[in-house]
């Protein structure tokens, strides 16, 4: 089975391989010595300070392989090759959304790769429901995405 591939931007590359950098180098190192500190306080049945510093080193290192992974299987998104005339990964689109209350906004989505998604700021997924309905569509073009309340109508003002 062909391991899933991950599209990511050139600053998501960028940010997966400072992350890798700062776990191994830096956190990585951290858990070595609270794992020696808890050591050093003698029978291991009882110390709760080494049970938890080997959970912190599991997560750590799950972390790493995690993250390691997905640059072994990145793609990296030339978004000056795609240009501007649908919208794609890398994109950043204005759009107008009616809720399915009825309620109108405009909104700034940057279309990421799914490990990149942090939709507080803006940046969705190309997986979630609202970035796979505005993937492919152009300037003017209405896509309308079902929500948990009901049904959202996105117009697609402008993609850079």
């Amino acid at each position: 089975m062909a391991e899933k591939q991950f599209f990511v931007t050139k600053e998501g590359l960028k940010d997966l391989e400072k992350e890798r950098d700062y776990l191994i180098m830096v956190r990585r190192k951290e858990v070595s010595e609270k794992i020696k500190v808890a050591l050093s306080f003698g029978d291991l049945s009882e110390n709760s300070e080494y049970d938890e510093a080997k959970n912190d080193q599991a997560v750590v290192e799950a972390r790493i392989a995690d993250v390691e992974m997905m640059l072994k299987n990145a793609v990296v998104i030339d978004e000056e090759a795609l240009g501007n005339e649908t919208v794609h990964i890398g994109s950043t689109v204005e759009v107008s959304v009616t809720s399915p209350s009825g309620r109108q906004s405009e909104r700034t989505l940057r279309i990421v790769g799914s490990n990149e998604a942090d939709p507080r700021n803006g940046k969705i997924s190309d997986e979630s429901a609202v970035g796979q309905a505005l993937i492919g569509a152009v300037v003017n073009q209405t896509v309308v995405v079902e929500a948990p309340a009901g049904m959202a109508t996105y117009v697609v003002n402008s993609i850079s």
